[in-house]
């Protein structure tokens, strides 16, 4: 449609919507807000940190620091990042497959199950992990039981297993999504001509479908060993004090030796790695759809045949459930069971049913003047929550309309947006703290500086959710809008917003979930009178005594229960074939 036919078809008294240079202009003024933001919160703070390494440190010390303090975490790094992301590997590719090409009875709720893990926080991980495998845990209690001992025969947690272990728990799903999404819209034509021309089963895969899949499985893997690479929870509460990466390195040169010029140098390593490994991932998330095809629902979702491909789904459905559910199923399980010991006979261990736990968490029993009921903490929680969707749905709609419409310099933009999710949940707040703790804007005190600091880290998943839903309205939809007399934020209000309501309630349930269990930034962030969730069930982890064990499982159970609800309604709400991340 040319500017004169346009111009006839507006409304008298209405400028013409295709003025040159407006699209241009429209889309400029729509990364305004985003990218201040980011430049505000994000740059600004990880450059004040790296300054402090940079001018804070004399070149003796700077030489110490990269001899003595930086290569040994540096190289545990990478070493359990590389372990963990080979194991995730393993066990998700089979779930991958799987998921791409069987439906089966409870499918949906598996996969969102499996999701869980990836969004709780690192200390709801250890209480699971603690409560199926620890010296208290149901495993342990299984092989006393039968075994006859008196002492929990098997030692994990303090371990690289526990370590490695997490991860996988962590991570598999990220695997499932983005490899078993690609492989059930690849192009089946190629493995078809593939087998008629006479090669095997194997070989097919080999030579036709591996190549076709390979940029899925690199960017899996990149993304997996990002995450595993900046572990920090994980690390600090199952790894023990003998085991320290990066991040870890970073906690306790900030908040133990209060030596911030070191705990900069030591970011400064860290974001340099990160920065390569975020750019890999977008590079190859960008080849993600190269020799793809859209397969009806006929070709995707098949019913398992035979004896074989039944005792696959019905393997990788048993090997998914007791790797990533059965954790879940024991923390829930011990916030409901207390230890009863010596009831019968020297050395029996009982286990009985009960809701203690959950009543205190509304109670304060030692009437401390400094005790913060963790009913307290989860209103918080929920607060902080809200206000994270608020910020981050609004900066992603603005964002995620400007990529989803031609331009240069989206792919570059794009990769930009994705730099907070590659970043160091410490780094972040130290950063923050840094830069914002003085005069004239000093948000240390503010409560605002949590739902930002939440924000950065939903805003990367929330721009993933809106871009496929708003790149899919016809243009002609706007234009006739415009035709109509519409002006531009009228257009946007009745036509792209019914269209991308179901991506925006995933984006912001997303949120909502990701402020709910962020730990890292929040570990050092968080003011002691307004904890949130997780602070709260690491501080009662960090406390002896059976009831406070008990009530941290609680909280973790209730933290871990508004996460699953969160997912199953994002399955619900999700747009098929939009992508996973």
């Amino acid at each position: 449609m040319d500017a004169g036919r346009t111009a006839l078809a507006a409304p008298e008294g209405r400028a013409s919507p295709t003025r040159p240079g407006a699209p241009r202009l429209a889309r400029l003024a729509l990364w305004i807000a985003p990218l201040a933001f980011l430049g505000v919160f994000f740059f600004y703070p990880l450059g004040a940190v790296l300054r402090i390494g940079l001018i804070g440190l004399s070149a003796a010390n700077w030489v110490k620091a990269l001899r003595e303090t930086i290569p040994r975490p540096l190289w545990f790094t990478f070493w359990q990042a590389s372990l963990s992301t080979l194991l995730t590997l393993l066990v998700g590719l089979p779930g991958a497959y799987v998921f791409a090409h069987y439906e089966f009875p409870g499918k949906t709720l598996l996969k969102a199950l499996t999701t869980i893990p990836f969004i709780l926080p690192a200390v709801v991980v250890a209480a699971a992990f603690n409560a199926l495998l620890g010296p208290r845990g149901w495993v342990n209690f299984a092989l006393m039981s039968i075994l006859g001992l008196a002492v929990p025969p098997l030692v994990l947690v303090n371990t690289l297993w526990a370590i490695l272990l997490a991860h996988v728990f962590y991570n598999t799903t990220v695997v499932l999504r983005i490899v078993g999404n690609h492989w059930a819209h690849l192009d089946p034509r190629w493995n078809q001509a593939a087998r008629v021309l006479g090669a095997g089963r194997t070989r097919a895969f080999l030579e036709v479908t591996l190549p076709l899949l390979w940029p899925a499985l690199l960017a899996a893997a990149l993304l997996v060993f990002l995450f595993d690479f900046t572990s920090f929870g994980v690390i600090l509460i199952l790894g023990g004090p003998q085991f320290s990466t990066l991040e870890v390195q970073i906690y306790v040169e900030a908040l133990q030796l209060l030596n911030l010029p070191v705990a900069s140098l030591v970011c400064l390593v860290q974001l340099l790695c990160t920065l390569i490994l975020t750019g890999a991932y977008a590079r190859m998330t960008s080849r993600t759809q190269v020799a793809s095809r859209p397969r009806s629902q006929s070709q995707v979702r098949i019913r398992p045949q035979g004896v074989l491909q039944r005792g696959i789904v019905a393997a990788v459905v048993i090997g998914l459930s007791l790797l990533l559910v059965s954790p879940l199923a024991a923390l829930g399980l011990g916030s409901v069971t207390r230890l009863e010991a010596n009831r019968a006979q020297q050395g029996e261990v009982r286990y009985g049913l009960t809701l203690d736990f959950y009543r205190e968490l509304f109670q304060n029993a030692r009437q401390s003047l400094f005790y913060v009921p963790p009913i307290d903490a989860a209103r918080n929680s929920i607060l902080y929550g809200m206000a994270t969707v608020v910020i981050s749905l609004s900066l992603g709609f603005l964002a995620a309309t400007a990529l989803s419409r031609p331009g240069r310099g989206n792919s570059a933009l794009d990769s930009l947006l994705m730099l907070p999710l590659g970043s160091s949940a410490v780094t972040l707040g130290l950063g923050l703290i840094v830069t914002f703790h003085r005069p004239p804007v000093d948000l240390h005190a503010s409560p605002l500086l949590l739902p930002i600091a939440h924000s950065l880290v939903a805003f990367p998943f929330v721009v993933r959710s809106l871009v496929p839903a708003l790149a899919t309205i016809p243009k002609r939809l706007r234009e006739a809008a415009a035709m109509l007399g519409a002006s531009p934020g009228r257009a946007w209000r009745e036509v792209d917003l019914p269209i991308v309501a179901r991506a925006a309630a995933v984006a912001a349930t997303f949120a909502f979930a990701a402020s709910m269990g962020e730990f890292g930034a929040t570990s050092l962030l968080a003011r002691p009178e307004y904890p949130t969730l997780p602070i709260a069930i690491y501080r009662f982890l960090s406390l002896p005594g059976a009831l406070n064990y008990g009530q941290a499982l609680a909280m973790a159970t209730l933290l871990m229960l508004v996460t699953g609800l969160g997912i199953l309604l994002i399955e619900r709400l999700r747009l098929p074939g939009v992508g996973e991340f």
